[in-house]
């Protein structure tokens, strides 16, 4: 059932939109130009779905030279696949993963008890059908730059402005970029990530006549968490460790108090991807003074963790450069839409990595606004990105808040404390969501509220 109020258009406007429901209209009346703004995961796969339509002109603005994702490790879980299976892409995927996924029961995490010198314990394992499927980052985009048509792409475009060049619900939107060109669409789609400038305009214009006491915080806040990342070869992880070490062949999670390690193997068994987090929830929302992104020595990775237990400190003297990250999310907003402008991916929802989430959301994003406006026309996509809102916004929202939830638990800083009885089934219980409702039923109840929109 679709619960946003319809969207207000004189009489002959609805009328029409109702004709062009039962006469699909053909030629020029039915096309459109999708602009999306950014080359991410979110803006790619959003990019490969549109392209399967004759009626739809895509174009990507990335203001980086080339596409490239920052970060090493990626996973996702059974219902994202779905999603690449239903795009016909699970076969070059399956290449790239750590193993093909094959549907078995696979472990998610095995969770550890870890922040003492003496060999630590298990005290939960979740495991659920595909398990973990992890990839290196760089190649997943590939994949998805490999299915781009030749012309979607435009490089050096940073999208600094929007405007709409006529009346708001029926002109184009102009796009002025930082090179002091323009261009133009019928749709603009912000997946230009957690420091989005279309998601600032959208919200600033929005309350530009309200007081600031009623303007809701749009912009991202520190988590209050330090992560340090490191990538390891596998050939190197077993010359240090007879035997081989735990995480080549399952995915870790080290835990202690106000710290947690993640561990697990991407790019075919060869690496393996370390993110370490070491939290001050006091912190969360507080201004973070300094580079979100650094470099930093090893020596102060391993004084963060010393006095873990050897599997961890084994594993941590592998990690020869590691980088330092103050881990920002969005508070979760009221609303990823207004008029023909749509936020996805970290742009909506930027949270935390906290139940490796991240990713999926955006691909769920880009799935669901991409059918919808591949059955829209060109009068209908006002109607097409607000049931994309309307679908999305809580699913996405809720995700981004058990993900920060989840660190919490992994650092026995919530209400569960160490109660390892209790605390086991609360973590598995944050995965939930994975077997909520199939992606496909998600597009189903976004293609009726369209309807009923345009009805």
């Amino acid at each position: 059932m679709c619960l946003l109020t319809l969207v207000r258009r004189p009489l002959y406007r609805r009328r029409d939109i109702l004709l062009s429901m039962i006469n699909q209209p053909s030629g020029n009346e039915s096309k459109f130009k999708v602009a999306i703004c950014g080359g991410g995961i979110s803006g790619l796969c959003l990019a490969v779905i549109l392209a399967q339509s004759p009626n739809i002109t895509v174009a990507v603005y990335e203001s980086a030279s080339r596409f490239k994702e920052i970060g090493a490790g990626v996973m996702i879980w059974s219902r994202t696949w779905k999603i690449l299976e239903a795009l016909n892409l699970d076969s070059e995927f399956s290449q790239i993963a750590h193993a093909p996924p094959d549907g078995s029961m696979g472990v998610g995490f095995d969770y550890r008890r870890s922040d003492q010198r003496t060999e630590g314990f298990r005290f939960h394992l979740v495991q659920m059908p595909y398990g973990c499927i992890r990839f290196h980052r760089a190649h997943f985009l590939d994949v998805l730059v490999n299915h781009l048509p030749r012309g979607v792409a435009h490089f050096g475009k940073r999208v600094v402005e929007y405007e709409y060049t006529n009346e708001k619900h029926l002109g184009e939107i102009t796009l002025l970029f930082a090179d002091g060109t323009k261009d133009t669409c019928n749709v603009l789609v912000g997946c230009d990530g957690v420091k989005s400038t279309i998601r600032s305009q959208l919200y600033r214009e929005e309350y530009l006549s309200q007081p600031p006491n009623s303007v809701p915080n749009y912009d991202p806040v520190f988590t209050g968490t330090i992560a340090y990342r490191g990538l390891v070869p596998v050939e190197q992880l077993c010359r240090a460790n007879k035997p081989v070490h735990r995480t080549v062949e399952t995915p870790m999670m080290y835990c202690g108090k106000g710290k947690h390690v993640v561990s697990y193997s991407i790019s075919q068994g060869s690496l393996v991807n370390v993110v370490t987090f070491a939290s001050e929830p006091e912190k969360e929302g507080t201004e973070y003074c300094g580079d979100w992104v650094s470099q930093c020595s090893q020596a102060e990775l391993l004084d963060c963790y010393d006095g873990w237990e050897p599997e961890v400190a084994d594993l941590l003297k592998c990690v020869e450069t590691p980088s330092r990250w103050a881990l920002h999310h969005l508070r979760p907003l009221p609303y990823y839409v207004r008029g023909r402008v749509a936020l996805i991916g970290d742009a909506a929802h930027a949270m935390a990595p906290h139940q490796g989430a991240g990713a999926g959301q955006a691909i769920e994003d880009a799935f669901v606004l991409g059918k919808l406006l591949m059955t829209a026309t060109a009068s209908t996509l006002e109607e097409a990105c607000k049931a994309y809102e309307n679908i999305r916004l809580p699913l996405a929202n809720a995700v981004l808040r058990g993900s920060q939830e989840s660190g919490g638990m992994y650092e026995f800083n919530s209400e569960y404390g160490d109660d390892y009885a209790q605390l086991g089934p609360a973590i598995e219980h944050q995965w939930d969501w994975i077997a909520l409702r199939t992606p496909e039923e998600d597009v189903e109840r976004a293609l009726k509220c369209y309807h009923s929109l345009v009805s």
